[in-house]
């Protein structure tokens, strides 16, 4: 695996231009254009607050703030699931044609919607020092790392699916589904406490409700995260990003004559 990164790290320039090329394209043409990356979210975020907080009534202090700080991380794992699924076939003609370490490709992806994630958290600390939030210094340093680990964690999840995909081309339009009955499955939309205690050890082996707790706790709390909730969120980013490599490597040694 180690040879393997070498060599991931040898074509650096080829995922940052893969990564260029997709922030630049993804919305050329429209009016808006790059102002989508902000809008998108907030346009969701209006939604849900409307549902939840003024419909249902979900009874949280600032709804809006609660919800914002763990959509925008959910959107980026989620987008980079259902979205990465498909980058090998995307790429069917240059995986064909010449030889690059495939995982570029996974990478590359995830790594444009992290960019995009980074960019709409601009907006969150926007929003937070609007309302009068204080966040906490040493809460904050703790920011990088869970973004590292979700980065990482989705990195993992993305090669699997997109390998996977090769071989069953329909797991590209199942994921869409899956990844939405995911999140009704993650502390998003609602507080982990909220979950009866005897369902609870479902939400708690599902790796996102670590990291959207995290960021929860640093940004609308204004407080350190557990260290439990820190070591749960690595060990299992680490696994995962293990898993995916393992898998990758024996799925992709048949991409060209599948595709």
């Amino acid at each position: 695996m180690l040879e393997r990164i070498k060599e991931l790290y040898a074509y650096r320039e080829m995922i940052a231009s893969l990564v260029k090329r997709d922030l630049k394209g993804r919305y050329k043409g429209s009016a808006l254009g790059f102002l989508w990356t902000f809008l998108n979210p907030l346009l969701q975020l209006a939604v849900y607050t409307m549902v939840f907080s003024m419909i249902m009534r979900a009874g949280i202090e600032d709804y809006y703030l609660f919800l914002f700080v763990a959509l925008i991380p959910w959107i980026f794992f989620s987008t980079s699931l259902a979205g990465g699924a498909g980058c090998i076939l995307a790429q069917q003609d240059l995986v064909k044609k010449i030889y690059f370490p495939r995982e570029v490709l996974p990478v590359s992806y995830v790594t444009s919607q992290f960019v995009n994630m980074l960019l709409s958290f601009l907006v969150i600390f926007a929003v937070l020092l609007a309302a009068g939030y204080s966040l906490l210094p040493g809460a904050v340093l703790c920011l990088p790392i869970i973004m590292a680990v979700e980065y990482v964690l989705a990195i993992g999840f993305t090669m699997i699916m997109s390998a996977v995909t090769v071989y069953i081309r329909d797991l590209e339009y199942i994921l869409g589904i899956l990844t939405m009955a995911w999140q009704f499955l993650t502390p998003v939309m609602y507080s982990l406490e909220q979950v009866p205690e005897e369902i609870r050890w479902v939400f708690q082996v599902n790796p996102m409700t670590h990291v959207i707790t995290a960021y929860r706790d640093i940004l609308y709390y204004g407080k350190m995260p557990r260290l439990e909730t820190l070591l749960s969120a690595a060990l299992t980013g680490t696994g995962m990003l293990f898993a995916g490599w393992y898998v990758f490597q024996r799925l992709q040694r048949r991409f060209a004559e599948e595709l």
